[in-house]
């Protein structure tokens, strides 16, 4: 094809989208809809998934060292702790940290009461964080069985309901963005078709003359592209103002955020980037591929 005659049918497709554009209009509201509740569901589900992630990492198990143990069998347990596969991070915390920290977080009466006390009756203890926390259950066992290991403390049972929830919240929102992205697929197939069938006598009318396929689709394509385009820079600057709302309000620094050590949500700017691009490849692939497909019917003449 000459780039004279490809720069007319691009034209064409362009001129398109002024001349039908009450179906324009119609085809660039679905996608822009579309659009828009597929990706605040998306961003939905990652920013809870980050947040339950976070909590994940926060969850902690607790050695107690033996008190017969000494600095040489210490540092032997050390190594066999990191030796566990499962096992991320590792923190020693021994007992005179533990005994100031336990007196920092007392009142005064409560401090006279321990002033005069012989000796510090904390253990020393190793803190472990773990990299996958469904294996905690097995990772306590593992450590429970080495040398001058007295106990454990492990929030298995919590890390049990973490674990449930993460997986009903993936099936959940695996669901729903795929009920989502189905509606829309049929809603702009069936717009899309619409404004067609709107024109079937200029594309039969073409056809009749002699053009080819190609020349016939190409202004259909490309008036879909860029309706597709359009529609996913709207739905991209609503998402940044309705998820700028939202996170401006749980972006403080307040308290649950440290209690539950969840990680904070991501910011838009974090985002920006692959939501843009998410956009509007989907936009100009639904747009432009849905409106040169519901052309076939009629070029089959």
């Amino acid at each position: 094809m000459k780039i004279s005659s490809f720069r007319y049918l691009v034209h064409q497709g362009v001129a398109g989208i002024w001349k039908n554009r009450m179906m324009t209009f119609a085809s660039f509201c679905i996608l822009l809809v579309s659009l828009l509740m597929v990706g605040l569901a998306s961003l939905t589900a990652i920013n809870l998934t980050r947040i339950i992630s976070g909590i994940e990492d926060k969850s902690e198990v607790v050695v107690v060292i033996s008190d017969n143990a000494d600095k040489a069998a210490e540092a032997e347990l050390e190594e066999h702790l990191k030796a566990i596969p499962n096992v991320n991070s590792i923190e020693l915390y021994s007992k005179e940290e533990a005994w100031n920290g336990m007196l920092e977080s007392m009142t005064e009466e409560e401090r006279a009461f321990f002033k005069y006390a012989d000796e510090n009756p904390l253990p020393d203890t190793y803190r472990l964080t773990v990299k996958d926390i469904e294996l905690m259950s097995e990772t306590t066992a593992q450590i429970e069985t080495l040398d001058f290991v007295e106990s454990t403390q492990s929030p298995t049972t919590f890390a049990d309901v973490l674990i449930s929830i993460r997986r009903i919240f993936t099936i959940l929102a695996t669901a729903v963005v795929a009920a989502l992205v189905v509606v829309s697929l049929v809603i702009i197939s069936n717009t899309t078709r619409a404004s067609v069938f709107a024109r079937r006598k200029e594309i039969n009318i073409m056809k009749y003359v002699g053009a080819t396929n190609a020349f016939i689709r190409i202004p259909f394509f490309v008036e879909g592209m860029i309706v597709g385009l359009i529609a996913a820079l709207g739905a991209l600057l609503m998402t940044k103002f309705a998820y700028e709302g939202v996170y401006n309000i749980f972006s403080d620094d307040s308290v649950i955020w440290v209690i539950m050590g969840m990680k904070k949500l991501y910011s838009f700017n974090e985002l920006l980037f692959p939501v843009s691009v998410s956009y509007l490849a989907a936009g100009a692939i639904i747009g432009a591929v849905g409106t040169s497909i519901s052309t076939g019917k009629h070029l089959r003449v």
